[in-house]
């Protein structure tokens, strides 16, 4: 118990933890070192899954766990941290002990959702010295999606701010504030920097010793300048061995392919070798440059965050994802006017109007439960299809395109669908949604007749999906009648459903058509 007595005394924060011996099986482990420091784990936290980060050289010690009868060498720095991934708005944070610097917190920027590599810190709530409690905002950090409330998880002052308001593109995991737990040390972190920056994620090379410098032989010649004539010299003879594909993606982005060393068979060049050269930053020689017009007007955008990655994912879609069409006109009188009955029940009772897109979802959903095989993702090895119905709803807003999630719509009633869309939209507005509002989906539904009278268009997929929703507005057509010289009306709304067509096949996409079409048209049985 001498080295649990210790670990408890170490800081005040830890002097609760009786809690974590009593309710789980606790590994303990001493330091011997002249830095020594305790170190405690549940070994049965699965989700939390601790890293030791290094600031300073390494030591080897020995040290004992409790329940373990044997003695182990281990590699101590001299701070030693513990880093938890997270995926939800709390806060990432490391624990230092130093002898140079009091116990601190350095707070690292969290990864908010899966796509997430990177974030800009949008405000600072809280201000450099002022206290900080369980719960309470600490910023708000714009992801690849939305703009989250970052949340502190542990008592303590805020001693330095090292990413201030407005800075952009942090990686995850990389520090931006540091936090301390008595006031008295913060005055000591007023001019702290960090020494490098670690990732957490790479404990294994961060605890590695820098090897000590050794004379290098003198190489036996210079080398060339131009690497074109140097890397040339690696294939057989004059000719440059390289596949289509290669070639072809080379001379789409004049790439010389003199200046690539392949990395396939007998050095010949393949498409990873150019998409690698291309993500270098190498720039390659253009035949003509674009220079702009002195005269011309123009100013330059940023793009944000949300922006960057809808750029990215689109482009990933049309790249990797073999899209296919289906369009169908579907008669909409009756929809119409079940939708006018339903609109003067609800004016009757205080709910939300029902829009023709709130009704396009239901059939939509309903479809997807009599087509399962378009409720689907491509995995690779295997297509997953899912037994939840979330429908993503694309919504324009002025910082960018927005999916927010309706989920399990197929069994909600036409007056929550109204209602949960309504909201999802104003947040989208405000740029104030969760990951929870729009993560998830199995299944997307962009309209753009109703607000801007689009009659058709072809939507792209939303990878990990594989099939979206176009619809069209809705228009009035002269129709033949039952009798000759006779003619009715009928208002026709067009819809496109883009299909992935490793998952879905062209009968597969028309048999969800022909069910989605029946709803429409039949409006009632989306009642049943």
């Amino acid at each position: 118990m001498t080295c649990a007595t210790q670990l408890l005394r170490h800081s005040r924060k830890l002097r609760n933890a009786q809690n974590v011996l009593e309710n789980g099986n606790t590994r303990l482990v001493r330091y011997f070192s002249k830095d020594a420091n305790n170190y405690i784990r549940r070994d049965d936290m699965s989700s939390y899954k601790p890293n030791l980060a290094r600031f300073t050289p390494a030591r080897t010690f020995k040290g004992f766990a409790s329940g373990v009868n044997e003695t182990t060498n281990f590699r101590q720095p001299a701070h030693v941290g513990f880093y938890n991934s997270i995926s939800s708005a709390r806060v990432s944070s490391v624990r230092f002990f130093s002898s140079d610097l009091p116990p601190h917190q350095a707070i690292g920027m969290p990864s908010l959702s899966p796509t997430m590599t990177e974030g800009n810190v949008v405000k600072w709530v809280k201000k450099e010295g002022e206290k900080v409690s369980p719960g309470e905002v600490l910023c708000e950090v714009e992801t690849d999606k939305a703009t989250v409330e970052l949340e502190c998880m542990e008592e303590g002052y805020l001693a330095k701010i090292l990413h201030g308001e407005g800075s952009k593109a942090i990686q995850v995991g990389e520090i931006i504030a540091i936090t301390v737990e008595e006031e008295e040390d913060i005055p000591k972190f007023k001019d702290y920097k960090p020494s490098s920056s670690p990732s957490p994620s790479s404990p294994a090379e961060e605890s590695k010793p820098a090897p000590a410098p050794e004379p290098k032989p003198a190489p036996p010649s210079k080398p060339d300048p131009k690497p074109a004539k140097a890397e040339e010299e690696t294939k057989s003879g004059d000719r440059i061995f390289s596949s289509p594909l290669a070639r072809k993606l080379a001379e789409d982005n004049n790439v010389p392919l003199a200046s690539i060393k392949g990395t396939g068979p007998d050095g010949r060049i393949v498409k990873a070798d150019i998409e690698d050269y291309l993500a270098s930053g190498a720039k390659a020689p253009k035949t003509k440059e674009a220079i702009p017009s002195s005269d011309l007007d123009y100013v330059d955008i940023p793009n944000a965050q949300i922006r960057k990655i809808t750029a990215a994912r689109l482009l990933q879609s049309k790249q990797t994802i073999p899209h296919y069409y289906l369009t169908v006109d579907t008669r909409v009188d009756n929809l119409m006017k079940l939708r006018s009955e339903l609109n003067a029940l609800q004016e009757a009772s205080g709910g939300k109007r029902i829009s023709l897109n709130d009704l396009v979802i239901k059939a939509a959903a309903l479809a997807l439960k009599k087509v399962p095989q378009c409720n689907s993702s491509w995995m690779n090895d295997f297509i997953r299809q899912y037994n939840n119905v979330n429908i993503n709803v694309a919504v324009q807003t002025e910082h960018g395109l927005f999916v927010p999630v309706v989920r399990d719509a197929d069994k909600k009633g036409l007056s929550t669908i109204a209602s949960e869309v309504k909201t999802l939209a104003q947040k989208a507005k405000e740029n104030t949604l969760k990951p929870n509002d729009y993560e998830g989906g199995t299944f997307t539904v962009s309209n753009l007749g109703g607000p801007f009278g689009i009659k058709q268009f072809c939507a792209i997929v939303n990878p990990p999906q594989c099939a979206i929703l176009a619809v069209g507005s809705a228009e009035k057509r002269v129709l033949p009648g039952s009798e000759a010289e006779q003619f009715e009306f009928g208002s026709f709304m067009a819809v496109t459903l883009s299909c992935d067509h490793r998952v879905i096949d062209g009968a597969v996409g028309a048999e969800w058509l022909k069910a989605f079409k029946g709803y429409i048209e039949n409006p009632q049985s989306m009642l049943l």
